[in-house]
Parts: structure tokens; sequence; C-alpha cells
């Protein structure tokens, strides 16, 4: 049993690091010399390290950084406020045809991104919404709100009836009863709804170079977008964009990964 543990921990060992080599490698270039870009081998480490790379980030890059955060945070905000009532709805006020809604909300998610995409520039020419920051908000909780609802629902499903009913007793409406007492113990749920829902946002680029390509405030996925194509040579430059863009979903990930695994896994077991 021991020998057959060390060899399923060497085989993870070697599967991670694989999988991270990757990334170790867009921070390994983004602190290499541009003259030291061609040597053959590489550097498998930036011994003459240069942060070149980032000083041009913070100059250039940091609009993008914030247009990105602000459509992150906006998502997060837009789908919490549709998903976590219309969940608890699903959950517990058990309205008539709510399996039916269950049912579109997981159609929903399996329309492809670009079907969407024409879709809303469509709409979006009309009614002016058409590189602005509302209107990628606006896409990206399209995929947020019914991944959320799902959460939301298979969460607040296992709160049990009786503290809804003693809430009731003391005189709770409906409206007080999820505020006061469903939101504050579907913690866990509100996390990895608010976590999925930014990195979505955070990472899209199909929306945002559909819906924003023209705007004057563009995500960071446009400005590195943009920057490749205009400095095709500053690869330290470009790896370094890549490595400040990631550091938010990745400490994001670390600091919540706990409460994402009760979230996710909150409705799969039956008690």
């Amino acid at each position: 049993m021991r020998r057959r543990a060390w060899w399923l921990t060497a085989v993870g060992v070697v599967l991670t690091a694989i999988m991270l080599f990757p990334v170790y490698w867009m921070v390994n270039v983004s602190l290499t010399q541009t003259s030291d870009m061609r040597k053959s081998p590489p550097n498998l480490i930036p011994v003459d390290g240069t942060l070149a790379g980032y000083t041009v980030v913070l100059r250039q890059q940091l609009p993008y950084l914030g247009t990105s955060l602000l459509i992150g945070i906006g998502t997060v905000l837009v789908t919490l406020v549709l998903a976590a009532p219309a969940g608890y709805s699903l959950a517990k006020l058990r309205p008539r045809g709510g399996g039916a809604v269950s049912l579109l909300l997981l159609v929903a998610q399996m329309i492809p991104a670009i079907v969407m995409a024409m879709g809303f520039y469509a709409t979006y020419i009309k009614i002016g919404l058409l590189d602005s920051a509302w209107g990628l908000i606006l896409a990206d909780s399209t995929i947020a709100v019914p991944f959320g609802v799902l959460i939301f629902s298979a969460f607040m499903s296992r709160i049990p009836d009786e503290l809804l009913q003693a809430a009731r007793i003391d005189g709770a409406g409906t409206l007080r009863t999820f505020a006061s007492i469903v939101l504050p113990v579907s913690r866990n749920a509100i996390i990895t709804v608010s976590l999925f829902a930014f990195l979505w946002a955070w990472s899209d680029f199909l929306f945002a170079n559909t819906l924003d390509k023209g705007g004057s405030l563009q995500p960071i996925t446009l400005g590195i977008y943009a920057y490749i194509g205009n400095n095709n040579q500053q690869w330290n430059a470009i790896m370094a964009t890549a490595v400040v863009a990631s550091v938010p979903a990745a400490v994001l990930l670390v600091l919540a990964q706990r409460y994402v695994a009760a979230g996710v896994t909150s409705g799969a077991v039956k008690d």
C-alpha cells in the first residue's frame, strides 16, 4: 500500500510539473533579455534576468488591467443579484415549471459563445451598448448567471426547511428570510459563483473582440492581443503582460479553493 501510494505521488508530481511547465516558461521568458531570446539551447533559468518587460506592462497595460477589473467586478455583481434569488426560488419556493427552467439553464450553457456574440452584436448596435464596458458586463453575465443559478439551487436545496419555517413563525417574509437566513448560510455558494463569474469575465476574449474592439475601455485580453500584433519581437514584455494578467486569477483561486470545493459539491451527495 505504501509503495503504491509512493508511485501515485510520483506520477502526480510528474504530471503536475508537465502541466505547470508552460507557466514556468512564461515567467522565464518574461525575465529574459531580448538579446538572449534566440539562444540555442535556451536558458532554463534567466541568468541575466531583466524587469524591462514588467516596466513596459506597468507603463502600457495598466488601463487594460483596470478595465478587466471593472468588467469582472460588474459581472460578479450582476450575476449574484440575478442568480441568488433565482436559485432560492427554484430550491425552496418551487414555482410551477421549475424543472423546465432548470433544463433551459442547462441548455443555455451549451450554446456556443460565438452564436451569442453575434446576437449581442446585432442587439447592441440598436441600443447603443457596442464598445462599452456595460455591454461586456451584460454579455459575460449571460454565461455566469445560468451556472450561478444551478449552483445556488443545488446548495440552497440542502438548507433545512425547518430553519426557514422558524423564520416565518417569527414573522419574517420571503424576502427577509432570503436576506437574513438563506444568504448568510450560503457563503460557499456565493464565493464559488463569484469566483467563476470573475474568471470568465477576466479571461473573456471572444465577447471583447466582437463587442468592444473599438471602444476606449478594453480588457487585458485585447491588450495582450494588440500588443502581440504590434510588438511581435518583444516577447519578454508580451510574457510579462501574461504573467501580470494571470496573477489576480491565481491569487483568487488559491484563497477561495476550499470554499469552491464545498460550493460545487454541495448538491452532489444526498443525505
